[in-house]
């Protein structure tokens, strides 16, 4: 079931209608109230948040995704201004997988979600990672620090483990997008260079294994 936050009611029944007709279960609510009441009854597989909502605005939505960890790892993509590089930006670093530029295509809204749905049933390969005081299990979907528990976002995970797939190689932020979002990403390289740093950030003193390499992208060194 995939839930969207928009209070525009065109929009909303548009993207709803868009989304039931390709095969995906949706539902739309107005406010972040029904919103929330839904989410006790059935948790959805994916969300989509506007960033302008009433009651509270969507990157507030988000950040209580993020921090429920009933809820922390849903797939969320946020629909932003198109030329609001700050609502992106904030979303991005508020823990959203993806974000989508109004005014969008219903085709394109529709492929995204389906790439973000088939990038969270993606299955990593067995191995085990560990480097100094990193550990990665993706069997588990689980990242230690120090022998803590590190919790991620989809796409800061996907990355790590792309990462450690590729150690000792560079990846550029136009490889890393194509790979991690699934599709012929259309946005700014900016895009990764906000997830890298999140990404650095909650991995604290195990964050150094992801090393820049200045004009390419980055890489965790073999």
């Amino acid at each position: 079931m995939i839930y969207l936050v928009e209070d525009d009611s065109s929009i909303r029944e548009l993207v709803i209608y868009a989304l039931n007709s390709t095969g995906l279960e949706a539902k739309g609510f107005e406010k972040p109230s029904e919103f929330w009441k839904a989410v006790e009854e059935e948790e959805p597989s994916l969300v989509i948040l506007d960033v302008m909502l009433p009651e509270e605005s969507g990157i507030d939505v988000l950040k209580k995704i993020r921090s429920n960890p009933a809820i922390e790892k849903l797939p969320v993509i946020m629909e932003t201004a198109k030329t609001s590089e700050y609502d992106r930006i904030n979303g991005l670093e508020s823990g959203a997988d993806d974000y989508i530029s109004k005014p969008f295509s219903m085709m394109e809204m529709v492929a995204r979600v389906k790439a973000l749905i088939r990038r969270s049933e993606y299955k990593h390969e067995e191995k085990d990672y560990t480097i100094n005081n990193l550990y990665v299990c993706p069997i588990k979907h689980l990242v230690k620090v120090d022998d803590r528990e590190v919790v991620l976002t989809l796409k800061e995970y996907e990355m790590l483990c792309l990462l450690l797939k590729n150690r000792g190689i560079v990846l550029s932020r136009e490889q890393l997008l194509n790979k991690i979002w699934g599709y012929s990403f259309d946005g700014e390289s900016r895009t990764v260079d906000v997830h890298v740093r999140t990404l650095r950030q909650k991995l604290g003193t195990a964050g150094d294994v992801i090393k820049t390499i200045r004009g390419v992208g980055y890489k965790i060194s073999a």
